[in-house]
């Protein structure tokens, strides 16, 4: 008899996932929230029509860490964008966006037709960044191991 896979067994080992409809999304949304991102390690390129970030992201999946008491961990990870036909920020001007650390609030597509839509990338403070996509197609990889959040706590977010 085959089991299924558990959340658990993937605990220490790093994320590769792609989202391709709004429900993936969520999950990578998820997993993002709460990252931190230099604004000088977003990147967007028109003409492989790809966006992308190098975010530090809380392991919000390390379970680990809430049953032992380990310290909470980050983890570098690459963002990426594909089949982006347009770009736009709300709070920032691009010259601003290089210079500042963003924090990831969440991801949410706004569909459109035949599949297209747009992503937006919520930050705190009031910004935003808006992606004009064809379809959803974003892939989230672990790309450091992880280390302890230089703030030793979890993120929280009273309600």
């Amino acid at each position: 008899m085959s089991e299924d896979a558990r959340f658990e067994d993937a605990a220490e080992r790093p994320l590769r996932l792609r989202a391709e409809d709004a429900d993936d999304l969520g999950v990578l949304a998820a997993l993002v929230q709460d990252a931190v991102l230099p604004g000088a390690e977003v990147a967007w390129s028109p003409a492989k029509r790809r966006f992308a970030c190098l975010l530090n992201r809380f392991r919000w999946e390390d379970k680990a860490a809430n049953v032992s008491g380990h310290a909470p961990e980050r983890v570098q990870a690459v963002l990426v964008f594909e089949d982006v036909l347009a770009v736009q920020s709300q709070g920032l001007t691009p010259a601003e966006m290089k210079e500042a650390v963003l924090s990831l609030l969440t991801l949410t597509f706004e569909p459109g037709e035949d599949g297209a839509g747009r992503i937006l990338l919520t930050l705190a403070g009031d910004g935003a960044v808006a992606l004009k996509v064809e379809t959803i197609n974003v892939t989230l990889q672990d790309v450091t191991r992880p280390y302890r959040a230089p703030s030793g706590q979890r993120p929280s977010h009273p309600e």
